[in-house]
Parts: structure tokens; C-alpha cells; sequence
């Protein structure tokens, strides 16, 4: 059970004298959400603020999860995902806040934050709006902390790459505004919606955020109506925050590039006009034609590429050994090409299918699933060569040692791989886990305890210790620098509490390369990080520690629903006699084949489980349309219990016992 952490009474005011409304639109990053939450609990301390939290439909059960810990934040459950722009503004017109910061929740403030942007605010009578230094998870510079306007200048200079080759040049670089010192204060056109903080009244007399835009545009459409109006926009360096980029923006995926420039394409049509116009929507679309190429050139090779090349080798293999079979071997012998031309691919099939099951694809490179699904497709295809007419077969010499030249050659295909970081090993991995938890004794047990109640393997090296004379621990955090260089390690965890969110952030900064971070909340019950901007973010919780969470269960299930349909349709004629309600069997078959049900599924509709789809028979062994005669808690605890003890033979098990109520 969590226990619930109760706000400042300063969460609790709620007047027309506010200083400050804080509003975040969530959408499935709950474990992300709830250590912004407490970073922003610490920032408002001594402020008249108030939070708002609109969340878009999420499936992942945020509010349930977070609103007993932040009873003091108004949560706003929407029915629907309304986008970024609706959502800020469902949650501006609950807000009655002097100043108005639009956050994203994939963020961590300092204590001293929010003070310091209104202190800058006061000191600034002409600005309207302002945003801030934004850093990713590993403490590296974000430069769409400050850009300017898009036109068709800066859009080709971007296109072309120009602005990579000059990051510094006043003229090539200027959508980030490279030439500005990240390090001071700017005037600036355009603030990004992960840290926009507005004044009320400057809102009021502009208008909110422009609802037809779903995601990306709706803050240089803000920045650019602000500006118009006469007001300043100002890139705020006396701060910083992290901000786990590639948790909300995938920017490498189609959907990023698709909505990206649609947004920028919508923002032309309303605030160009002419010829301008006409070329600078030209440009976009250049924009969506080549980035939707080098985004689908990437998503090809991590995703299909590396198994066709595995296809092309194993091909290649069973091919060459067919040649040195019949010159060298058995020169007398010759084989029917047509055979060949249906065996060779069925084979190189087959031994993709297993490699696909063992995890050969996964993330991590591991010799051992090679070297398994290696053996395993070379056993059942001899086993099955064996039942073959005469008229099929052909020599076990190419089988065999076909499969052997295709085992060396991809075992060198991925060390290349490795050696170049294309690919990452399960070694590498295991160094990666080579982890420091920075915090007190007290932290470090909490923080270990979360790690194994996720079901991880991480090798915790110690603990770094955050005041002096701390004997205990292998050593103090202001001296990382000098511990990196005698002990090998990769990843420090900084547990907030002892250490405030401004050391925090201070001290990832100043990191040498090659450190991975991660950030744990007082008080929280997960764990967050990312690499980069363009990583997807992590988020560790006691639910990774369901078994059923593991990619090799989830596919090994997926196998099993897969195998049980094709073997109900085939078999059809039989079942139709033994299968109680044998046409809804059939259609069942179908459902569970097309993905749109799983043959055993949970028995309620926990959403605190990993997901699955809806279920033929509930894990307790009776059909979803029967009755249940246990106590709603309990088919509960029988759901938890079968996603957190996940065996694929339970499944089989269940289904021969079931297999007469299939049909439902």
C-alpha cells in the first residue's frame, strides 16, 4: 500500500489572489507525472498556487494511481484524448492564477523555479510570456528552449542540414537561434509548451492556445499572437528543468513527422499570406516528403531490416551448401530447382519464426538465443525431413550444415554490428546495470527495494552518500567525477529528499559522458530516466515485475493464440461435435487470429495489469459469459496473480481442460 502524502496548505488556497496556476495535461506517463508532481509540490512552497491536472483518456490508470498521494491537485478526467491545446486550455478555464505556466509531465522543476520566473516577471514589465532553460534526462542542453519563428528561410536552411554543420551561424541556424548564449537572458519568438509560463491578463487579451491543433504549432501560434500583440516573449536562463524529451516526442516515428508538419503547414495558412506562403507550404511539404523517408529508412532497419538480412544470409547458406554438396561431395546427385525454389524459403521461414520466439530481435544482442533457435529449428525441420515422401527430400548434409554457415555468419554479422553501436549486446547491458544509488541509507534501501519489486536484474554497486562523514557509503556525490575515473559504473539513480531537485539537476549537468541517470521522488513508488531527446523515456515500478510483462511471454501467448485458432479451424469438422457452441468457437478462432481477443484473459477489468486484450476464458478457468460466483476482490487477486506468475503452459493447461467451452 502507498501512503499518501498530503500537500503544503499552500496547494489549498483557492482565490482570486493566486499567485500562480500550475496546469499539466497528462496522457499515459503516470510514473513520469508523479515525480513531477513532487518536484512541483516542492516549487510552490511559500506561493499561492494551485495545480491542475487534465487528463486525455489515459489507459494507464493515472488518476486512480496518482490522486491519493495529491489530494490537494484538481484532477480533470477527460473521455477523450482532446490534444495538447485543448487540454491546457479545459485547464485554463479552471485556473484564476496571476500568472498561468502550461507544464508538460514528463518534467522535473527545482524548489526555486517558479519564484525566480516571477521575480524575472516583475523585473520585466514588457514581458508577456516566458520560457526557460529546458535540459534532456541526462542533463544536456535542449535547444528548443529558444527558437524563432519558422519561414521559409530557416525552413530550408533546416531541410538541407545547414543548420547541423552551423549550429552557431546568426543565418543558418536561426530556428534555434544558435548564435544566443543558452547561458543568458534573450528576448526570443517562439517558447515551447513543455515550460510556458503567461501572464493571465496577457492571455485574456490574446486568446488561449488554438484548438485546431492537436499536438505540436499550438506554442508557436501562442509565442507568435503574444508577440503580435505587442507583448515580449523572453528565454528565461536564470533556471533550468529537466525535461524527459523522448518520453512525449518520439521524434524518429512517422506519426512525429506526420503531425509535426501538419502543424506547420496550419500555422502558414493562418499567419502568411501571398507568395510567401505558397513557397513556404512548398517547403513543408519537401519537409514531410524527405523526413518521412529517413524516419521510415530508420524504422525499416530497427524493425525489419536486421531480419531480412538474416533471411538474405540464411538463404545464402543453404544455397552455397547445395553447390558444395553437389560439386564436392555428390557430384552425381542433382535436385529439382522447383523443389529448392519451396524449400529453401519455407527453411529460411522457419528459423526466422525461431529466432523471432527465442528474442533474437529484441533490443539486446544475446549469443545464447542464437545458438537456441538455431538448434531448435535445425531438430524439428531433420525431425520433420524424416516424415517426407522420397520425392521431397533431399540431403540432411545442406540442411545441417547449411544451418552451421548461417550460425558463424550471423554470429560475425553481429559482432560487426556491435562493434560499430549500431547494435547493443546483453554484455553491454549488464554493464550498463553497473548502478550507484545517491542518497542516504534510508533512500538507498527504498530505492533498492523498488528496483527488485520491478523484477530487475541491476548490479547495485553501492551507495554514493550526500552528507560528509558518511562512512558507509563508497562515496559523496560532489565527487562523482573522481569516483567515474577509479570505479567502473553507468548509471547513477539520485534519490531526492536529502538532496534537493536544484542539486539534482546541478550535479547531472557536470556528469562526464557515458552516465546514465535516473531520478527517484521522496515519497513516489517509481523510478524515471532517459538517455536522450530522442529515446524513449523508462519508467520502473513494482509492474514490471509482472511476468506477463516480459516481451518473450507476451509473444510465446501470442504463439499460443495463434496455434489454438489455426488448429480450431482446421480441425473444424471435429470440433463442431465436441465443441460446445461450435460457431462461436469458429468466430472465436477468427477474433483471437486477427488480435481482437486473447484465448485467456483476465477475469475483471483491472487496469492496474498489464494489458490484454479481452479474453475467451478468464485466468480462473470459467468463460467470461458464465456468472462468476467469487467476490469481485477476489477475481481481482486471481488476475494479479496469473499476470504476476505468468507461465505459458498454465495457458495450455487451462485450454485442453476448457476445451469443450471455447465457443464461450
Amino acid at each position: 500500500m502507498r501512503t499518501p502524502r498530503k500537500l503544503r496548505t499552500s496547494w489549498l488556497i483557492h482565490s482570486a489572489t493566486l499567485e500562480l496556476s500550475v496546469i499539466i495535461v497528462n496522457y499515459n506517463v503516470k510514473h513520469f507525472l508523479e515525480q513531477c508532481l513532487f518536484s512541483v509540490q516542492k516549487a510552490i512552497e511559500g506561493l499561492r498556487a494551485e495545480v491542475i491536472v487534465v487528463d486525455n483518456n489515459s489507459s494507464d490508470n493515472s488518476i486512480e494511481y496518482l490522486a491519493p498521494a495529491f489530494s490537494a491537485v484538481k484532477f480533470i478526467a477527460s473521455k477523450e484524448n482532446l490534444g495538447f491545446a485543448k487540454g491546457c486550455n479545459r485547464g485554463l478555464a479552471e485556473a484564476s492564477g496571476h500568472y498561468i505556466l502550461f507544464l508538460n509531465p514528463d518534467t522535473l522543476v527545482p524548489e526555486d523555479c517558479f519564484k525566480k520566473c516571477i521575480s524575472f516577471f516583475e523585473s520585466h514589465p514588457d514581458a508577456g510570456a516566458l520560457g526557460i532553460k529546458m535540459l534532456d534526462g541526462r542533463g544536456r542542453f535542449l535547444k528548443e528552449s529558444k527558437r524563432s519563428f519558422p519561414s521559409p528561410t530557416t525552413s530550408l536552411y533546416k531541410l538541407f542540414g545547414l543548420a547541423r554543420l552551423f549550429p552557431r551561424s546568426k543565418a543558418f541556424a536561426k530556428y534555434h537561434l544558435g548564435h544566443l548564449n543558452e547561458n543568458e537572458d534573450h528576448e526570443v519568438d517562439v517558447l515551447a509548451g513543455a515550460f510556458m509560463m503567461a501572464k493571465k491578463d496577457v492571455l485574456d487579451k490574446v486568446g488561449s492556445f488554438d484548438e485546431v491543433f492537436f499536438m505540436y504549432g499550438e506554442d508557436v501560434d501562442l509565442s507568435y499572437r503574444i508577440q503580435k500583440a505587442g507583448d515580449k516573449n523572453y528565454y528565461f536562463a536564470g533556471s533550468n528543468i529537466i525535461h524527459f524529451k523522448g518520453e512525449s516526442t518520439r521524434k524518429g516515428s512517422m506519426n512525429y513527422v506526420r503531425m509535426f508538419y501538419k502543424a506547420m503547414s496550419i500555422f502558414v495558412r493562418k499567419h502568411y499570406s501571398g507568395g510567401r506562403a505558397g513557397f513556404f507550404n512548398l517547403m513543408i511539404q519537401s519537409g514531410i516528403w524527405l523526413s518521412a523517408v529517413v524516419a521510415a529508412t530508420g524504422h525499416f532497419i530497427r524493425r525489419i531490416g536486421l531480419p531480412l538480412i538474416d533471411a538474405g544470409i540464411i538463404l545464402l547458406s543453404f544455397w552455397l551448401m547445395k553447390n558444395v554438396w553437389t560439386t564436392w561431395v555428390r557430384p552425381e546427385t542433382e535436385y529439382e530447382q522447383r523443389l529448392l525454389w519451396l524449400a529453401f524459403p519455407a527453411y529460411t521461414l522457419f528459423y526466422l519464426l525461431a529466432a523471432y520466439y527465442a528474442g533474437l530481435y529484441d533490443r539486446w544482442y544475446k549469443r545464447s538465443e542464437l545458438i537456441s533457435s538455431t538448434l531448435f529449428a535445425t531438430i524439428i525441420l531433420l525431425a520433420a525431413y524424416a516424415l517426407l515422401p522420397e520425392r521431397f527430400r533431399f540431403s540432411r548434409g545442406i540442411l545441417l550444415f547449411g544451418s552451421i554457415l548461417a550460425f558463424v555468419l550471423i554470429s560475425i554479422l553481429r559482432g560487426i554490428l556491435i562493434r560499430s553501436g549500431v547494435l547493443s549486446s546483453n554484455g553491454q547491458k549488464e554493464e550498463n546495470a553497473n548502478t550507484f544509488i545517491v542518497g542516504s541509507a534510508e533512500e538507498y534501501k527504498k530505492t533498492t527495494g523498488l528496483i527488485a519489486a520491478a523484477g530487475l536484474q541491476e548490479r547495485i554497486l553501492g551507495r554514493v552518500a550526500v552528507k560528509e562523514n558518511d562512512e558507509s557509503a563508497a562515496g559523496h556525490f560532489q565527487k562523482l567525477n573522481e569516483m567515474s575515473r577509479s570505479i567502473s559504473f553507468r548509471e547513477l539513480i539520485f534519490c531526492e529528499g536529502t538532496l534537493s531537485f536544484s542539486d539534482i539537476i546541478k550535479e547531472v549537468r557536470q556528469l562526464p559522458p557515458g552516465i546514465r541517470v535516473k531520478y527517484h521522488a521522496s515519497g513516489s513508488n517509481s523510478i524515471v530516466g532517459s538517455d536522450s531527446r530522442n529515446t524513449s523515456g523508462e519508467a520502473l515500478s513494482k509492474e514490471n515485475g509482472f511476468k506477463l510483462s516480459n516481451p518473450y511471454n507476451k509473444r510465446l501467448k501470442r504463439l499460443i493464440d495463434v496455434s489454438v485458432s489455426f488448429f480450431g479451424l482446421i480441425g473444424f469438422p471435429v470440433h463442431l461435435i465436441v465443441v460446445k457452441k461450435p460457431f462461436r468457437f469458429f468466430s472465436n478462432c477468427f477474433s483471437v487470429l486477427f488480435a481482437q481477443k486473447t484465448w485467456i484473459g483476465y477475469s475483471t477489468e483491472e487496469k492496474k495489469l498489464p494489458k490484454l486484450r479481452k479474453g475467451i476464458i478468464a485466468c480462473n478457468g470459467v468463460t467470461l459469459t458464465s456468472k462468476h460466483l467469487l467476490p469481485a476482490d477476489s477475481l481481482q487477486m486471481m488476475d494479479y496473480w496469473y499476470a504476476r506468475d505468468y507461465e505459458p503452459s498454465n495457458d495450455l493447461k487451462l485450454l485442453w481442460k476448457m476445451y469443450r467451452h471455447l465457443g464461450g
